[in-house]
């Protein structure tokens, strides 16, 4: 196995990077999906707020959510040795 200089990343690390990458934004979309669909269906169910409270505040929670969870992580360099990483 190559020692990497500073200069020079493995591409096999870039592509394990990558891999990880997509699947830490499935993992985010997922949870920002149940987030929303459990907090909409349980206030549209189990409280007297009803359909239009619980879609207020399922939008609410998906966009809290979006800035929170996927916009962050999707601006991040992909290469882990990146200034600001």
């Amino acid at each position: 196995m190559q020692a990497a200089n500073d200069s020079e990343i493995s591409p096999d690390l870039l592509a394990h990077e990558r891999t990880y990458h997509a699947f830490n934004m499935l993992l985010r979309w997922s949870m920002l999906g149940l987030a929303t669909g459990l907090t909409s269906l349980t206030l549209w169910f189990a409280t007297p707020i009803g359909f239009i409270g619980g879609l207020i505040v399922g939008i609410i929670v998906w966009v809290a959510g979006y800035y929170g969870l996927v916009r962050h992580e999707a601006r991040q360099p992909l290469d882990p040795w990146a200034m600001g990483r």
